[in-house]
C-alpha cells in the first residue's frame, strides 16, 4: 500500500492522540499504532497529571520543584513555558471529557507526590492514564479526519537516505517524508508519505529485565530517529520507579503509585524500620532517583530482594476510594494493604532522554516532530518530577501542532520515494536466536546499566552489546521481516545509546549514578 496524508502520527498514547485531535482540524491524519490503540504507557499511568490549579500553589513553586528534581539540568526556559501553560492544557482534558476526582464542594481533589512542594496532582482514582486514554481515543474515533491503523510496526522514517542521497549526523537539512510501515498480516511494507510526521512512540523500558512499561515499549521512535541521523540526547537518564509490586512471576511489573506515599505510606525494611530518611531529610517523599538508590542500597546492605511500603498508615476509606485498583491487585495475590505492608522493588520506569526537540516539539530533522516519552524537550533534565510526564505530552503536542500548521501549506509530498526493498531476504526459522538475544540484552542492561553504575560495568556492557549488535544486524538484513526482529534491533540501538551517553557523563547526576564519580554539587538540592 502507498498513501499520502497531511499528518502521520506514530503512536497512540496521550502525546499522539492530543496531536492528532488538534491536527485533524487542519488536514487528514493517519495514526499508526503497534498493537491496539490503548496498549501504551499512558494507560498504565496511575498517579496523575501535575498542574497549578489553586492557591497557595504558584507557577513559580512548580517551576522550582521541577528544576530541583532535574538536578539543574532542566532547561529553565522549557520548564517555565511548560508549567505556565499547564492549567490551560489540563482544562482541555476536562473539555474532552476526562473526569478528574473532585471534593464534595466540586473542587478538584489534588494529591501531593515526591518532590512536589504543594498539592497539585489531578487524578482519577489510581488509574488516571486509563481515564485520559479512554476519553481521547473516543474523541479520535469520532473525528472524520482521523484514520486509525492498528497492529502495524513503523520500520524507518523516510529521508534523503532512501532517495540515494548520503547525509551525515551533522547535516542540518535532513528531511522526513513519512515512514515505512510493516503490516504483519500481509507481510508487506506500506509506504506512507506525509507532510508532517509526529513521533509519539513512548518509552523503552523493555530493554531491562523488569519494568513497569508495557511490552510494546521497545524504544522504537528513538532508534528510528537515531538511525536517520537525528539528534538524540540524555539517554543516560533512565528513571527507576522506587515502588513496583515485588512479584517475580509477573511481567511487566505492577506499579505502586507515588501518590500512596503522598497519602502517608512510608517505606520500611523487613523489621519495620524506616530508612529513606538516612539518605534524605524528605524521607519517602524525596525525588524518585534518591528513593530508588536508597532502596537499592538497603537491599544490598541487608542482602534482601525487596523492601516494604507501609500503607496501613493510610485510612481504609481513602485506600478504597483513591487506590481501588492497587487494593484489588494486591488482594489478588493475598495481600490486604489495609492490614499488611506491600513488598516493593525499584524497576525501570521512564526515560528522561530521547529525541531532541526545541520549544515547538520540532526535531533536528525537518518536518519531523516528537512528543511524549520518546522526546527530550529539556523539561526533565537529569530526573523527572512525578506526574510531569502527561503534562509534558499535552504541552508539546499542542505546541507542535501550532508550528506544523504554520508550515503545512508550504510542504509538498516527495514523489521520488521508492517502495521498501526486501529483495534477497528469506524466512528465518531460528526464532531462538532472536529470543535469546533479547534476554541477553535485558540481562546486560539490568546488571551493568541500572540504578548504580561504574566505568567497568559500562565498558563490559558496551563490549557485550557490540557482539549482539553485529549478530542482529546480520540477521535483520537477510531475514524476512517479523515484529520480533524489528523490536530487537530497536532495543539494541537504544541500549547502545544509554550505555554510550552514560560513558560520556563524567559525574553522578540525577538518575545517572556512578561509583567512579562524585555526586554533582547542586546549589539548590540538599
Amino acid at each position: 500500500m502507498r498513501k499520502e496524508v497531511d499528518f502521520l502520527v506514530i503512536g497512540s498514547g496521550v502525546a499522539g492522540l492530543c496531536f492528532a485531535l488538534k491536527a485533524a482540524n487542519f488536514g487528514k491524519v493517519c495514526m499508526v499504532t503497534k498493537t491496539k490503540m490503548d496498549e501504551g504507557s499512558t494507560r498504565y499511568a496511575q498517579g496523575g497529571i501535575a498542574s497549578v490549579v489553586y492557591q497557595p500553589d504558584t507557577y513559580e513553586k512548580h517551576i522550582e520543584d521541577t528544576m530541583v528534581a532535574g538536578d539543574e539540568l532542566s532547561d529553565r526556559n522549557i520548564v517555565e513555558l511548560t508549567i505556565r501553560e499547564s492549567t490551560e492544557r489540563v482544562m482541555e482534558l476536562v473539555e474532552w471529557g476526562v473526569d478528574f476526582d473532585k471534593n464534595k464542594d466540586g473542587s478538584f481533589a489534588l494529591a501531593k507526590e515526591g518532590g512536589h512542594s504543594e498539592f497539585r496532582v489531578l487524578h482519577h482514582k489510581d488509574m488516571t492514564g486509563y481515564e485520559i486514554e479512554e476519553k481521547l481515543i473516543l474523541a479520535a474515533q469520532k473525528h472524520a479526519n482521523i484514520e486509525i491503523i492498528e497492529n502495524r510496526i513503523a520500520l524507518e522514517i523516510i529521508t534523503q537516505h532512501h532517495l540515494g542521497v548520503e547525509v551525515n549526523r551533522r547535516s542540518n537539512d535532513i528531511t522526513c517524508y513519512g515512514a515505512y510501515i510493516y503490516n504483519p498480516e500481509t507481510k508487506e511494507v506500506d509506504t506512507i508519505l506525509a507532510k508532517i510526521t509526529m513521533m509519539a512512540t513512548g518509552g523503552l523500558g523493555m530493554v531491562y529485565e523488569h519494568t513497569t512499561n508495557p511490552v510494546v515499549a521497545t524504544g522504537d521512535g528513538v532508534a528510528m530517529v537515531y538511525r536517520a541521523k537525528g539528534a538524540v540526547r540524555g539517554m543516560e537518564f533512565v528513571q527507576f520507579h522506587p515502588t513496583s509490586l515485588y512479584n517475580p512471576k509477573e511481567s511487566p511489573s505492577f506499579l505502586i503509585t507515588e501518590a500512596m506515599r503522598g497519602a502517608g505510606a512510608i517505606l520500611k525494611d523487613a523489621n519495620g524500620n524506616t530508612f529513606v530518611d538516612k539518605y534524605d531529610e524528605r524521607g519517602s517523599l524525596a525525588p524518585r532517583d534518591i528513593v530508588a538508590r536508597a532502596i537499592d542500597s538497603e537491599m544490598k546492605r541487608q542482602g534482601v530482594d525487596h523492601v516494604y511500603l507501609d500503607t496501613t498508615l493510610i485510612p481504609k476509606q481513602e485506600i478504597f476510594e483513591h487506590f481501588p485498583n492497587i487494593y484489588a491487585k494486591c488482594l489478588s495475590i493475598g495481600i490486604d494493604i489495609t492490614k499488611e505492608m506491600i513488598p516493593v522493588v525499584p524497576v525501570a520506569h521512564y526515560s528522561c532522554g530521547g529525541i531532541q526537540t526545541n520549544e515547538w516539539g520540532a526535531t533536528s530533522i525537518i518536518n519531523l516532530y516528537a512528543s511524549g516519552e520518546c522526546a527530550s524537550t529539556g523539561l526533565h533534565g537529569a530526573n523527572r518530577l512525578a506526574s510531569n510526564s502527561l503534562l509534558e505530552a499535552l504541552v508539546f503536542s499542542h505546541r507542535a501542532c501550532i508550528k506544523a500548521m504554520q508550515t503545512l501549506p508550504s510542504i509538498s509530498f516527495c514523489q521520488d520515494v521508492p517502495d521498501w526493498n526486501s529483495e534477497g531476504t528469506v524466512l528465518n526459522e531460528e526464532m531462538v536466536l532472536i529470543t535469546q538475544s533479547r534476554k541477553e540484552l535485558q540481562t546486560i542492561m539490568s546488571s551493568y546499566v541500572g540504578i548504580v553504575r561504574s566505568n567497568l560495568r559500562l565498558q563490559r556492557a558496551f563490549d557485550r552489546l557490540e557482539i549482539l549488535y553485529r549478530e542482529t544486524e546480520a540477521l535483520y538484513k537477510k531475514s524476512i521481516l517479523i515484529p520480533e526482529i524489528c523490536e530487537l534491533r530497536n532495543m539494541i540501538n537504544v541500549g547502545y545509546l544509554i550505555i554510550k551517553h552514560a560513558m560520556d557523563r563524567k559525574e553522578s547526576r540525577g538518575l545517572h549514578y556512578s561509583l567512579d564519580y562524585p555526586p554533582y554539587q547542586s546549589q539548590t538540592r540538599k
